[in-house]
């Protein structure tokens, strides 16, 4: 990999202040500091193509370890393999479920001659090609490769639409082949059409199948193995092709135009050796370097020739392409701008920045027509910047979609109308994990709940506010025609609220009636949505619903079992499940009793209360992120520690601030920061989730934490930049300034005034203003201690 070199064209000298010592010099370039390579192993599943910020082409490798219905890596990439089947135009940063999701029409240039078909290739023995890192470098908007076969591919995009410019070398054939139906997950039918005279590739691929072979999603019946998009590209050349052909399957047809086929939603062998695509040939005696503009759509093929033609005219080059999109990602990454850190951290911090805001995804064309959740196009209203789709909701609303309202409103504000249109075209239901604007129904609970209930609390008004809080109200109170299906459970049934009517009757999940992936993680996801959903409510002035739903953030009462001291799987008849261990994940999802015990940030004070008392809650949180001789054990890996790898806990080194105990949130976020965090491949703990845990970095490093989902007060930790300076699309600044980067905090001032609290209240994010710190390399056990110091809860 060629590294990136961190290159300061200027600096802003700020004047000196009490709590600096020194001026501060602020990242003028930060888009030199992001390295795409972050998290592309150690199950990260990032992927270092080309996108740009909110992108809906990202333009990357996939990567390959033998097995063409497969992938190295969910997502697509991964660093230690080193063959690639081609580069492919669509990705989703960090989802979990291998092999992904989109991954769709890989591209390969390939120098040698066509004799078989590459489909019928089943181990991508021959239709592939190895690299070395060493020939490979990223960076925002733009990815070059060198590869084993002498190919050089240099790619650049814009936000529907890329350019590559293929260099092959002298003397051998040139080809570029579509493999049009080899998506990630496969698909259910592709076609490809070439058309010499104008020197065209256009053709689609209908596809989905996102957790479509997940163990724990209904098994051969599978809800997700099924198409939701199709996928419309248009690639145009630089010059006239030498040759033709298509395939099908086994059978080669060497001057085809045109090929239709798909390879199904399966793996192995049941997959293997189905598929359709095409090639392209050139002559390069009079020139090695091979350009294509290709556009794509989720609406139409006319939509994907417009957004080419619109977004890269003829004659655009890579060069040129890839600096508009580095000047976009410089726009976005200044919106927070630091200083006074190591270069580790600021690498680490501007990668993160990067990261979550690739998304939400793009989702209409540059007309105006976007492909909806009823499988029809639709046309954006008048007034909405964008329509925005993907939403890993159970991940993203714990920290992304927080730094998503805190630097980009307008976006929030647009991705909460996106929602609202996908739920009315789903018949009234907010499915709680959304590819493009498809249900996937992964994951546990209604976090499109928390999510609008937050962007609502952090100013965000550009949506439909009356018609989205109404509407998540019914999901909340009105059971659905699904809730009682079992259907792709337990990993993805297929009913939002399950069991709704019976959860309402008992106060809790039962969890052996639940229709859920796990009873207590159901009731804990329940009660914070219905806490965020009251919250709401009450700044829309509609106290009936705020007096109805707020007694309902209490539920997660009725699963913590005060006999074992613990959050529980519960019978319909009161019972306990047996056989409870606190590392048990029966009656959970993606986490264990241990873990989802804490998932409480909306009553902190009573939690501790049912653990009894603040001492006793901080002594379990103590044993929480330490082993039994006191060691740091927050690297995951034991279900009875803290898990940096998924997301259940990540809130939970910042409940110490309710405890009374910050200095603990202190050391304890900076050492997840610094041990479970970093540069390079392994830079991240686990999946990114859509940028959840890149978006976790980007609050601890800076020194803030959103306090609970469904309102706007930060928790306060130590930053590890002495300065850092957030600017707000709505116009508000947001001023974060420290005397240096020792751990724990001495004291704070808050608009010019002491603060003897360990939090901000919501105006800082709404209004803005400045935090200074006074940090140093020993605690401070007074400061944020007090009763009336202690971060409100607002369920009481």
């Amino acid at each position: 990999m060629k590294k990136l070199v961190a290159l300061l064209a200027a600096v802003i000298l700020l004047p000196v202040t009490p709590a600096q010592a020194a001026p501060v010099s602020l990242v003028d370039d930060p888009v030199s500091y992001v390295d795409p390579f972050v998290g592309t192993t150690r199950g990260g599943n990032t992927w270092p193509g080309a996108t740009r910020p909110f992108g809906m082409i990202a333009w990357s490798p996939t990567s390959t370890t033998g097995d063409q219905t497969n992938t190295a890596a969910a997502n697509g990439y991964e660093y230690n393999a080193t063959r690639l089947r081609g580069f492919s135009l669509t990705h989703v940063n960090g989802a979990g479920c291998h092999p992904g999701a989109a991954g769709d029409v890989p591209i390969l240039p390939w120098t040698g001659d066509v004799t078989t078909s590459p489909t019928a290739d089943t181990t991508d023995a021959k239709y592939a090609a190895n690299f070395a890192h060493a020939n490979e470098s990223a960076s925002p908007g733009h990815y070059t490769v060198g590869m084993d076969n002498g190919v050089r591919a240099d790619l650049a995009v814009s936000t529907r639409a890329g350019v590559g410019e293929f260099t092959f070398p002298a003397g051998a054939a040139a080809n570029l082949l579509f493999r049009t139906s080899n998506s990630l997950n496969g698909s259910e039918n592709a076609e490809t059409v070439i058309d010499p005279a104008a020197r065209t590739v256009t053709g689609s691929v209908l596809t989905g199948g996102f957790c479509g072979r997940r163990g724990n999603g209904g098994g051969a019946t599978n809800p997700n193995r099924r198409s939701w998009y199709r996928l419309y590209f248009s690639a145009t050349f630089d010059r006239a092709f030498s040759s033709t052909g298509t395939w099908k399957n086994a059978e080669i047809t060497p001057g085809g135009t045109s090929s239709t086929g798909g390879e199904g939603y399966l793996t192995g062998a049941d997959r293997a050796g189905r598929g359709s695509g095409g090639w392209v040939g050139f002559d390069t005696a009079a020139g090695q370097t091979v350009r294509m503009r290709i556009g794509i759509s989720y609406v139409s093929l006319a939509g994907a020739v417009a957004n080419r033609d619109a977004e890269i005219p003829s004659g655009a080059g890579v060069t040129q392409v890839a600096q508009a999109t580095r000047d976009a990602w410089s726009t976005e990454l200044k919106r927070i701008r630091i200083g006074g850190g190591t270069e580790d951290r600021t690498h680490a911090f501007y990668t993160a920045l990067y990261h979550s805001l690739m998304q939400p995804q793009t989702m209409d064309d540059v007309d105006g027509r976007y492909f909806g959740a009823d499988l029809q196009v639709h046309s954006k209203p008048a007034g909405q910047g964008s329509v925005y789709g993907t939403f890993s909701g159970w991940d993203q609303y714990r920290a992304q979609i927080q730094l998503l309202a805190v630097l980009r409103p307008d976006v929030a504000g647009d991705m909460a109308q996106s929602m609202l249109a996908f739920a009315e075209q789903n018949g009234g239901i907010w499915d709680r994990w959304l590819h493009l604007g498809a249900p996937t129904h992964v994951m546990t609970g209604d976090p499109a709940a928390p999510t609008l209930a937050t962007y609502y609390a952090m100013g965000v008004r550009n949506f439909d506010t009356d018609a989205a809080l109404a509407s998540l109200y019914r999901q909340a109170t009105v059971q659905n025609a699904q809730a009682l299906s079992d259907a792709g459970c337990p990993g993805q049934c297929t009913g939002q609220r399950p069991a709704l009517d019976t959860y309402l009757r008992l106060h809790y999940a039962a969890n052996d009636i639940c229709h859920c992936w796990g009873g207590a993680a159901e009731t804990l996801e329940n009660s914070l949505a219905d806490f965020s959903l009251a919250q709401w409510a009450k700044r829309a002035k509609r106290n009936d619903l705020h007096r109805e739903l707020r007694p309902r953030g209490d539920y997660w009462r009725n699963t913590f079992n005060p006999a074992a001291g613990y959050q529980a799987a519960r019978k319909a008849d009161g019972s306990w499940q047996p056989g409870f261990t606190p590392s048990t994940d029966v009656g959970f999802a993606q986490g264990s009793s241990a873990t989802y015990t804490w998932m409480v940030p909306q009553d902190v004070a009573g939690l501790a209360e049912a653990m009894g008392g603040r001492d006793a809650a901080t002594t379990r949180l103590d044993g929480f992120f330490h082993d039994e001789n006191g060691n740091w054990a927050v690297l995951g890996g034991n279900a009875l520690r803290y898990d940096p790898t998924n997301e259940p806990g990540i809130h939970a080194p910042w409940l110490y601030n309710g405890l009374g105990r910050p200095w603990k949130t202190q050391a304890t976020v900076r050492q997840i920061v610094d041990t479970a965090y970093g540069v390079g491949p392994a830079g991240l703990p686990g999946n990114d989730d859509l940028g959840t845990m890149s978006a976790w970095y980007v609050f601890a490093a800076v020194g803030l934490f959103p306090q609970v989902p469904g309102r706007a007060e930060m928790l306060l930790g130590s930053p590890v930049f002495r300065r850092a300076e957030i600017y707000r699309s709505s116009g508000v600044r947001l001023t974060i300034n420290a005397d240096g980067t020792d751990t724990f905090v001495q004291s704070v001032r808050f608009r010019g005034a002491d603060l003897t609290r360990s939090w901000l209240p919501e105006g800082f994010v709404q209004k803005g203003g400045a935090v200074t710190f006074k940090l140093g390399p020993n605690p401070n056990t007074t400061w944020g201690t007090r009763s009336a110091d202690l971060p409100v809860d607002y369920s009481r």
